[in-house]
């Protein structure tokens, strides 16, 4: 099974995120179980979305306390959130970051780090404003080039058809976010 916590802040779109890969995985033929958790659930509140990807049947229905994967929608999180909290030793952490990873807070002796410039692929594409831009689809298609758990042609499709506004922008955000994320050594 592989456990993948997201973290975002509410408005970023991190629990449609969660539930967009887990509908692309279904459609690939694998069980997937996904849910959010709020904290003070209002706008810009750092909040976390949970998905499990198994080839059989899932049972299981608590927290994830060891992901595999954390993704991270907001990097200012870093200083207010322990989002590499019980992230499993070799776990890969993805991160909307468009700075020099360097000054990431991240042991890269312990966890795979990757980065995408995502709220830049959101700017330009008008997802959200420049205050609040959605990252959401951006980081789905970074998940997707570091991970290959699901496929960009059917994580495209499911995003086209399950984005609630902005359908074609947001499927273009999945594929240069695919395309641009890259691993830090």
């Amino acid at each position: 099974m592989i456990e993948i916590r997201f973290h975002g802040r509410g408005g970023q779109g991190a629990v449609v995120a969660s539930k967009l890969l887990a509908r692309a995985v279904v459609e690939e033929g694998k069980y997937a179980v996904t849910f959010p958790m709020y904290g003070v659930e209002r706008r810009g509140a750092p909040v976390a979305a949970f998905l499990r990807v198994d080839e059989r049947p899932i049972r299981l229905k608590t927290l994830i306390y060891e992901p595999d994967i954390v993704v991270v929608l907001d990097p200012a999180l870093l200083a207010l959130v322990n989002v590499f909290e019980g992230l499993k030793e070799g776990g890969s952490v993805i991160i909307n970051y468009g700075g020099d990873p360097s000054r990431l807070p991240v042991d890269r002796g312990k966890y795979r780090l990757f980065v995408v410039d995502a709220t830049g692929i959101a700017l330009d594409l008008g997802l959200g404003s420049r205050t609040n831009p959605i990252v959401n689809t951006a980081m789905l298609g970074a998940f997707a080039g570091a991970t290959r758990l699901v496929s960009l042609e059917t994580l495209e499709r499911v995003v086209r058809e399950g984005a609630p506004a902005k359908k074609e922008e947001n499927a273009m955000a999945v594929r240069r976010a695919f395309e641009s994320v890259r691993e830090v050594t």
